[in-house]
């Protein structure tokens, strides 16, 4: 089989796919629109009210995802396969990671999340040794703690354990 392969069931197709995404991001212009109406789109006495411009870029990426979602839906012969499943996996293995690390900072702060994100990676992607992972894992955030704190006196978020140390 070849990278351009026709209805294997392999995978995704890339019509399936770009249907999705013209979906999701027409989901998400419909966030935007809905919460600039909420705060407001018309003028104020100091010019245009907090919802003004997200309206308008909302419409733009709504509209946006409009034309995607006409121009790709219709074309039914189209079975070229975007990704099998083990190229999806390997993309998964990154982003579900990054995906929890994301939810992680705000709970526990940007350095244990970091911590935890790079000895995972390491660990399960990498096949390191505990030794080299702890030092790492442990060295970046400690590097960057140094440089972002106390270098350029930029506070990153903190959770519970910077909080318990004084930071």
């Amino acid at each position: 089989m070849t990278e351009h392969s026709h209805g294997t069931g392999a995978g995704p197709t890339h019509r399936s796919v770009e249907i999705g995404v013209a979906v999701a991001i027409a989901a998400f212009a419909l966030l935007i629109i809905v919460g600039s109406l909420q705060v407001g789109i018309g003028w104020g006495a100091e010019g245009p009210k907090a919802g003004f411009f997200p309206f308008y870029v909302g419409l733009l990426i709504l509209i946006s995802s409009i034309v995607n979602f006409v121009r790709i839906a219709p074309e039914t012969s189209d079975r070229q396969l975007f990704a099998d499943w083990g190229q999806l996996r390997k993309v998964m293995s990154v982003l579900v990671p990054t995906t929890i690390y994301v939810a992680l900072i705000p709970w526990v702060g940007i350095y244990v999340a970091s911590i935890l994100l790079i000895a995972v990676f390491m660990r399960w992607l990498g096949r390191y040794d505990w030794s080299l992972i702890a030092a790492i894992s442990l060295g970046v955030p400690l590097v960057t703690f140094l440089i972002f704190e106390r270098w350029f006196l930029l506070p990153l978020p903190k959770g519970p354990i910077e909080e318990y140390f004084g930071f």
